[in-house]
């Protein structure tokens, strides 16, 4: 994807996960971080896109951490965090395959990797709700800009 094409994608993207943040904030068991999220994105290039929404700078400085520890694993593994974590530890394979070691890993829900409609692959990180509604949220924004989108399972 061109840088031009992939900006308007990112804008996009963050608008509408802006748009359903609030619907996912009303359940009060994802209410903990106050509106306060953030999301991590990492082309196949290696390039950074990120977003914190909220009025908290300390708690989302703290959410973007985890999204982009969950966003940069997946980069690294093609695996879904949670999933790489559980691939690890039932000893499918060592640290050394993928250089993340225990202390550094994360086995939170909430990176994803994501082939897009025009099959550019992203490695997405969210952080602020449970790892569930973080790989939902996700999801939905995709499935509204981007139709064919799908996660790599």
């Amino acid at each position: 994807m061109s840088g031009e094409s992939m900006n308007t994608f990112i804008e996009k993207f963050f608008k509408t996960l802006g748009q359903l943040i609030p619907e996912f904030s009303a359940n009060p068991s994802d209410a903990f971080a106050g509106g306060n999220v953030a999301v991590c994105l990492l082309d196949e290039e290696g390039n950074v896109y990120g977003k914190i929404w909220g009025t908290d700078k300390v708690k989302g400085r703290q959410f973007f951490k985890n999204a982009w520890i969950k966003a940069s694993q997946v980069w690294i593994t093609g695996m879904k965090t949670g999933e790489y974590e559980q691939k690890l530890f039932n000893g499918e394979f060592g640290e050394e395959k993928f250089g993340i070691g225990m202390p550094d890993l994360i086995g939170w829900e909430g990176g994803q990797p994501i082939v897009l409609a025009n099959g550019t692959l992203i490695s997405v990180g969210f952080s602020g709700f449970r790892g569930f509604n973080d790989l939902e949220i996700v999801k939905r924004a995709l499935s509204l800009i981007d139709k064919k989108s799908h996660p790599i399972n």
